[in-house]
């Protein structure tokens, strides 16, 4: 996408990706009034195959494949003193074998602050694991850079690029800290607070996605 000049045509669509139901009704009802514009928000299931597969499918021949891709959600904070409610703005997700940088990540912080004011807003490299983290993995990820980790951000903007150039971004909310593990979502303070967050943050991903599409100064 030539980003000197003004954009021509339809802009190209919004998809915002996420793995469970919770985290799919929060994004849904973020926007009761519909007023922010036009998105798909695809829950993929658990797990990077699943991300993976369907992300590659909702790309393919169709309306949505030349989409700009936010993996959001849910995440576990690996930095001391996180909370749940917290936000993570990744700057890059990391793979087996590799890395994706996120699009414009600055303007995506400047963002999110706006929509969630009063909330912390943590940046940095946000990790993918095929399974939940718990105890020392928590330390060793830490170790190597990592703020956050969860399950499919990675496998969502790897199998997203991979089906074509575009803008791309992680957006998760800290459900699961060192000092605020959680068991099941939803049935303790710390995921109420985490799903409000999530459904208050959507016009954050609306405000990017309008930014990326002006020609650049």
């Amino acid at each position: 996408m030539d980003q000197s000049s003004e954009p021509t045509g339809s802009p190209a669509p919004l998809l915002i990706a996420c793995a469970l139901g919770i985290e799919k009704l929060a994004l849904r009802t973020g926007d009761r009034s519909g007023a922010l514009g036009p998105v798909t928000v695809l829950r993929s299931g658990m797990g990077p195959q699943n991300a993976e597969r369907a992300v590659r499918e909702a790309l393919g021949e169709g309306p949505l494949r030349d989409a700009a891709v936010v993996a959001s959600g849910f995440c576990a904070g690996l930095a001391p003193g996180m909370h749940p409610g917290d936000l993570v703005v990744a700057e890059e997700t990391r793979h087996v074998g590799g890395s994706t940088v996120c699009t414009d990540t600055e303007l995506l912080v400047k963002a999110v602050t706006r929509a969630v004011p009063g909330r912390r807003v943590h940046t940095g490299p946000l990790t993918g694991s095929d399974h939940v983290v718990r105890g020392h993995e928590r330390a060793e990820l830490r170790a190597g850079g990592a703020i956050a980790v969860d399950m499919e951000s990675a496998a969502t903007l790897r199998s997203a690029l991979s089906a074509g150039p575009r803008p791309v971004a992680a957006v998760r909310v800290v459900v699961d800290a060192p000092e605020h593990e959680l068991v099941r979502i939803g049935t303790v303070r710390g995921g109420i607070s985490a799903f409000r967050v999530l459904r208050a943050v959507l016009p954050a991903f609306f405000e990017w996605h309008r930014s990326l599409l002006l020609p650049r100064r």
